[in-house]
């Protein structure tokens, strides 16, 4: 049987227990028409990028499914009817990742201690002046002539 990763977002307005609820309602919906699901993970409310549907918030859900297309089909139909779910993406992938997903580990997020990282010999100002070419100063570069108007031409002094 094929195997998907699935991530849907549930509208911020409901509770947490409200978005597992959802998560064991399409559980049965995929296990009822031959297919199981594996690893599910809760990735808590979670700040969008943009508004989804008058939403700033969302609950993720990530679920590993290994299901026939259609037990697949029928999930992403139910959820697209349902109003508590504002996104959903399912994924075909050769095999499911061992272990927690990319969300849910935190050593990579621990090892940025907040510096930069080795700068290297660059001073303070980095290698820029390499890189610019040489500068060019107001009084070195040259001037284009300007052109004469009917105004500036007669000095400003209108004559008589």
């Amino acid at each position: 049987m094929p195997l998907y990763e699935h991530v849907f977002l549930a509208r911020q307005d409901i509770s947490a227990q409200q978005a597992e609820g959802l998560q064991q309602t399409f559980r049965s919906l995929i296990e009822e028409n031959g297919g199981k699901v594996g690893k599910t993970e809760y990735w808590g409310l979670k700040s969008l990028t943009y508004r989804i549907k008058k939403n700033r918030k969302a609950h993720y859900t990530l679920m590993n499914i290994e299901a026939p297309h259609e037990a697949v089909a029928e999930m992403e139909r139910q959820m697209g009817l349902s109003t508590d779910v504002i996104r959903f993406l399912t994924v075909r992938v050769d095999e499911h990742e061992d272990g927690p997903s990319a969300m849910m580990r935190r050593s990579d997020r621990d090892d940025r201690d907040g510096g930069r990282g080795d700068r290297g010999d660059r001073g303070d100002r980095g290698d820029r002046g390499e890189r610019r070419g040489p500068r060019r100063d107001r009084e070195h570069a040259p001037r284009e002539p300007r052109a004469e108007t009917a105004d500036n031409a007669s000095g400003g002094e209108q004559s008589e």
